[in-house]
């Protein structure tokens, strides 16, 4: 998931599901997303970002510069989806706007060359990715279930490693609770046998919950203001944890 600021709502302990609650055998299938929960993915948009302020630092300041940025994302995310090209589309329009449509064309072009070499970047991992998801591959069918665009995440997913260890993909235009139950009922015993780990409250966890999977919240430093919300705590099928590393005890546990 896109970000820009610090999380809120990180617990202080590890796994916090809600008390008493049990999984009985009965969970089957698991879903993990990808940008900044299986592998780094918003610090290159903010490097990004600092690129864009500097470049336009004589007709605004950089504060003014993400506000009119945010606006324009949160107006276009419905035309050019998440992702790359309509971050760097959204950074173009901004550069109009703030400049009286006097943007330099340098300016412009150095805009789609730092898009060109966010595409470029190869994939860092998360600490324990690939452990956690080895570990609980082979009991339960694990699902990669990812926004943004197509291109994009396939190269990802390819640089990352990890697609062998995936027994389906699913990039999606955007995460709701309806896409959730056809994708768990498609690749599993459907929502309520389910569980989806994510970084964002707002497409990974709360969406899941309400389809009747289990949603696990693993926080980044990092969370886009367009996912940001408040956390279910009080929820029976709601967990947190401080890392990966320990959703497998979790769902021993909840066993």
């Amino acid at each position: 998931m896109r970000a820009r600021r610090s999380e809120k709502g990180r617990s202080e302990k590890g796994a916090v599901p809600h008390e008493g609650t049990r999984l009985a055998g009965q969970l089957t299938t698991i879903g993990f997303d990808a940008d900044d929960t299986l592998w780094q993915n918003e610090r290159f948009f903010r490097l990004t970002q600092a690129r864009f302020a500097e470049l336009l630092a004589d007709f605004a300041p950089p504060e003014a510069l993400m506000d009119r940025l945010l606006e324009a994302e949160r107006r276009n995310v419905g035309h050019y989806g998440f992702g790359i090209k309509g971050f760097v589309l959204s950074m173009i329009e901004t550069a109009i706007e703030v400049t009286d449509e006097r943007v330099p064309a340098a300016v412009i072009r150095d805009l789609l060359a730092a898009g060109q070499e966010m595409l470029r970047h190869p994939i860092e991992l998360m600490p324990e990715a690939r452990e956690a998801i080895l570990a609980l591959a082979g009991t339960y069918r694990i699902l990669l279930i990812t926004k943004g665009d197509l291109l994009d995440q396939e190269r990802k997913l390819a640089q990352s490693g990890l697609g062998e260890l995936f027994d389906g993909v699913e990039i999606v235009s955007d995460k709701t609770a309806p896409r959730y139950g056809a994708i768990f009922a498609r690749h599993g015993d459907g929502a309520e046998r389910a569980m989806m780990v994510g970084n964002s409250l707002k497409s990974d966890v709360i969406p899941a919950i309400e389809a009747g999977a289990w949603g696990v919240f693993v926080p980044h430093d990092l969370t886009w203001e367009l996912e940001h919300a408040d956390p279910p705590r009080a929820h029976a099928r709601f967990a947190e944890l401080q890392h990966l590393g320990e959703l497998p005890d979790l769902i021993a546990r909840l066993g």
